[in-house]
């Protein structure tokens, strides 16, 4: 399976809608991506594609000198194929094209195979945000990737 990343654009967001849909309990809005695509001068966004299919796809925000990853989903039928992988490194080479030199995420306590997939790419827990995700009050484990 060949992995495509590109650049996220407006008519891409319908099928990340339906990935953030099957993906996360609180979902972001079609207005929120739309914003994020349009009009958000921090925000960078990227999709995987593999024959012409949007199979998932990620986002960060620059703060000043540093990427602060927002989102990364894989639709169910993509995933163990590589597509998250291939995500990540789409991330971290757009980050340093922009200059970025550390990288943070928030994380699931118990979404081990994510943290799991972020240690792969260097990045290190280092700290928690207690009652962090709305909907089950889970705590967020707080990642940082330093060596750009």
């Amino acid at each position: 399976m060949v992995i495509k990343i590109r650049p996220m654009t407006k008519s891409d967001i319908d099928d990340v809608i339906e990935i953030e849909n099957l993906s996360f309990s609180v979902p972001w809005s079609k207005e929120s991506f739309t914003m994020e695509v349009t009009k958000n001068k921090c925000a960078h966004y990227i999709v995987a594609e593999t024959d012409e299919k949007i199979a998932g796809y990620g986002g960060f925000w620059v703060v000043i000198d540093e990427g602060h990853i927002t989102n990364i989903a894989v639709h169910p039928d993509f995933r163990g194929k590589g597509v998250g992988s291939a995500i990540v490194e789409g991330l971290i080479d757009l980050a340093k094209k922009k200059g970025i030199t550390s990288m943070t995420l928030e994380v699931r306590a118990s979404n081990l195979i994510a943290q799991s997939l972020y240690k792969k790419y260097g990045f290190k827990p280092v700290g928690r945000r207690r009652g962090y995700y709305q909907d089950n009050n889970e705590d967020a484990i707080i990642m940082w990737k330093y060596d750009m």
